[in-house]
């Protein structure tokens, strides 16, 4: 079986293409194949499919096209449920993305030797490959979420094919190809100084100087930025007459450009950040490098599930991107239940992204233990790999969702020069050099301003008692906030007060607290999947606390424990963001409280099967 995704998503049995009607089975099967044979969960299966609004029956409508699926495949490709989701194996067939990576990453060793003719025929074999828009025909949804991530990768290949063939003296042949891409593609900069190498060569000087003022005015219109050390560089050697056959953008001894990769792995900037100024500008202030160096640097940013860490990480991230050339790395360490991601999986896509594809990977995007290489080699090797491609660069690493130090250890670069921005809920006290920003739920004026940024003002002003309801129902969690605001949003001529009254039942407001892909509850049950299995029963037992200030003396009479037991129980719920220290008493001894949803959560934990077992 061939499967295609580098462009119209095609199953082909022999001669034989296998018809995948409509819009549906087409992603379920680009987001199987997408996986490498890891789990794609339910959860993520029916944002691909529905977005954020999915269908009531869409767990049953997910099931019906596996089963469509699994029999027009045949039984040469076994499609799996492994809670939480399905996974496809498929050891005999064969993937057009997964050999245009082997072709690429070949192609670039070459180029990197300066094999410049057999880099130009790999690359190309490569690019060949492609029959047009990548996974064409499946929905918006996975289109959004991957296209931009298979079509960065194909552009690098063509530059780096560009480069080989400039290397090899084609650039009379190369003039009108890359006057197209800079056409289609007027802010990638690699290409403009491409196409002013080729027209340098050719004869064109004036030509060449002039396509680097359009350069610079589109960058400065549509960005805002200065032409960055790639543009500049050529200009230069334009100027200075170094750009003939064997220079400039030639080979991998360029001194026109660094032809090594900037990955840009940030997810888009686009929610309204609302009542963390205060954190934002001193975040701001400490990923500003310090021009006296003083060794590798650590941001945590910390607070409970739903509080706006990553929210507040990303919009960092973005401001401070202009300190960090060489690029701004990002991967999310948990998957969407709570489980820690593989640190090989982790390691490897970011080299990857560092332009790297670890000669131990898979191509299932994990690494092989066989060959004389144990499981534990091929990680160090990793590693050692990740360490020297991220050696003396300025890197910003932002590391999403860690769960404890150890995870952390071998994700964060030895070089002086590079960032690492972690968000947690847990306080991951030995994260060395770390400086910690703990976000705590909004204060009333801010959770009023990010309510009407979601909801709009007419509904919320035409009942100002049903709105400080909503307010007090959320308790200045902003994920809660934003579930009652797109609600709101959803149903602009229901009142306020529709939606205070549904939430005023103490029992049912977590299921009220979840719309289109927002979940209160479920954000804090991936807390609960991270502590050990008798956590949920001691969550339980203490929820009959309720929400008032307590010590751990009573929490012990209320576990049946002794209090030193109790109280490493309490700091253990503390670290994970599940329970607060709010004062200490008159006799120093601290105070511990439950945010009225968590406590909800805990006495929602009554059912056996609510409580997770540990992953």
């Amino acid at each position: 079986m061939d499967f295609r995704v580098l462009g119209p998503v095609e199953a082909v049995r022999g001669a034989e293409r296998i018809a995948l009607t409509g819009s549906k089975v087409p992603t379920v099967l680009a987001a199987l194949l997408l996986a490498r044979g890891r789990v794609v969960s339910d959860a993520r299966m029916s944002t691909l499919l529905w977005g954020w609004e999915p269908p009531a029956t869409s767990g049953a409508q997910i099931y019906t096209y596996m089963s469509r699926l699994r029999k027009l495949l045949g039984d040469e490709v076994a499609i799996e449920r492994r809670p939480p989701g399905y996974a496809l194996r498929a050891p005999r067939s064969t993937v057009d993305l997964i050999e245009f990576e082997r072709l690429a990453e070949r192609g670039r060793a070459e180029l990197a030797a300066g094999r410049n003719r057999e880099a130009s025929a790999l690359l190309g074999q490569a690019l060949g490959l492609w029959r047009g828009t990548g996974i064409s025909g499946v929905t918006d949804h996975l289109a959004e979420a991957e296209l931009p991530r298979l079509e960065e990768a194909r552009m690098h290949v063509l530059e780096r094919r560009i480069e080989a063939d400039l290397a090899l003296g084609r650039h009379e042949r190369l003039t009108a190809e890359l006057t197209g891409l800079v056409a289609e593609y007027p802010l990638r900069e690699k290409l403009r100084a491409q196409l002013m190498t080729a027209l340098y060569r050719c004869g064109r000087q004036a030509e060449a100087l002039r396509s680097y003022h359009e350069g610079r005015d589109v960058l400065a219109d549509q960005l805002g930025i200065d032409p960055g050390e790639t543009l500049g560089s050529t200009y230069h050697a334009v100027l200075v007459g170094k750009l003939g056959p064997g220079a400039g953008s030639g080979g991998s001894g360029s001194d026109a450009y660094d032809d090594a990769p900037r990955p840009s792995m940030l997810p888009a900037d686009v929610e309204e950040l609302i009542g963390r100024e205060g954190e934002l500008a001193a975040m701001q202030k400490q990923l500003t490098p310090d021009p006296d160096g003083g060794g590798p640097r650590g941001l945590l940013v910390t607070g409970m599930a739903g509080v706006g860490k990553t929210a507040l990480a990303v919009r960092a991230a973005h401001a401070a991107a202009r300190h960090y050339p060489d690029g701004q790395l990002f991967a999310e360490l948990t998957t969407a239940d709570g489980t820690p991601r593989s640190v090989r999986d982790v390691l490897t896509m970011l080299l990857r992204a560092l332009g790297a594809v670890p000669e131990l990977a898979d191509t299932t995007g994990g690494v092989r233990g066989t060959d004389g290489y144990d499981d534990r080699t091929c990680l160090d090797e990793l590693i050692r790999l990740y360490r020297i491609r991220t050696a003396g660069k300025r890197l910003l690493v932002v590391l999403d969702g860690a769960v404890d130090s150890g995870q952390l250890e071998p994700l964060v670069p030895g070089s002086p020069e590079a960032t690492v921005l972690i968000t947690s809920r847990a306080r991951l006290p030995r994260v060395t050099q770390a400086r910690t920003t703990v976000l705590t739920p909004l204060e009333d004026d801010a959770a009023l301003d990010l309510l009407v940024s979601v909801a709009g003002r007419a509904q919320l002003l035409a009942d100002p008692a049903a709105t400080q309801a909503l307010l007090a129902r959320c308790g200045g969690l902003p994920l809660a906030l934003r579930v009652v605001g797109s609600r709101l949003a959803a149903r602009p001529r229901w009142p306020a007060a529709w939606l205070a009254n549904r939430l005023a039942e103490p029992s049912t407001r977590l299921r009220e607290l979840s719309y289109g892909g927002l979940d209160v509850r479920g954000a804090l049950l991936t807390s609960l999947r991270q502590l050990p299995r008798h956590t949920g029963r001691t969550l339980m037992c203490l929820a009959s606390l309720g929400t008032e200030p307590f010590r751990a003396e009573t929490a012990a009479r209320c576990l049946a424990e002794p209090e030193s037991t109790a109280e490493r129980r309490l700091e253990r719920l503390v670290d994970a963001a599940l329970l607060d220290i709010c004062g200490v008493d008159r006799l120093g001894r601290p105070l511990y409280r439950f945010h009225e949803l968590v406590l909800l959560f805990s006495q929602s934990l009554g059912s056996a099967r609510a409580e997770p077992a540990r992953t």
